[in-house]
């Protein structure tokens, strides 16, 4: 999904940001993790969301191999 192209649902806006939610190293603290695997560190969510009201667009697996 390119940035670009996105015209926000909720008003309209054209501009985008992304971020990250968990970090992917050393930690797991907000990966997402498989289902029932406790030790798994998972991956981080990266997220693209419009600047001006917040309104999330896309959620993307960072590292979708790590659910193999």
């Amino acid at each position: 999904m390119e940035k670009d192209e996105l015209i926000c649902k909720a008003c309209g806006f054209t501009s985008f940001a992304t971020g990250q939610l968990g970090h992917g190293r050393f930690t797991t603290d907000g990966n997402i993790r498989p289902l029932g695997s406790l030790l798994a560190t998972g991956s981080p969510l990266i997220f693209s969301f419009c600047k001006n009201c917040g309104e999330v667009a896309s959620i993307k697996v960072a590292k979708p191999e790590r659910f193999n």
